[in-house]
């Protein structure tokens, strides 16, 4: 049975609620993140800033969601700091 039209309205009406209150929780999230970057000290212009977020969004696109890309940098850091291996 297809549902009436009037009952679509309402759910795509819910789903644009669900997607608002979405968007505002990713929202604090990242800027408590930026926040405690320091980046809330930075004068810079929002183009730039918006330019490098996406340079940010392009690394850690593709390797997952939850994981981070290993560099040199982080390789070495992540070894140098652990107690059972040894440089």
């Amino acid at each position: 049975m297809k549902k009436p039209s009037s009952k679509i309205r309402e759910e795509i009406a819910r789903l644009q609620e669900q997607l608002k209150a979405a968007e505002t929780r990713e929202a604090e999230r990242i800027g408590r993140i930026a926040l405690k970057a320091g980046l809330g000290e930075v004068e810079i212009d929002e183009a730039k800033l918006l330019e490098g977020f996406e340079e940010l969004a392009k690394r850690f696109r593709g390797s997952g969601s939850n994981k981070r890309k290993a560099t040199p940098a982080t390789e070495q850091a992540g070894t140098a700091s652990r107690p059972d291996q040894e440089a």
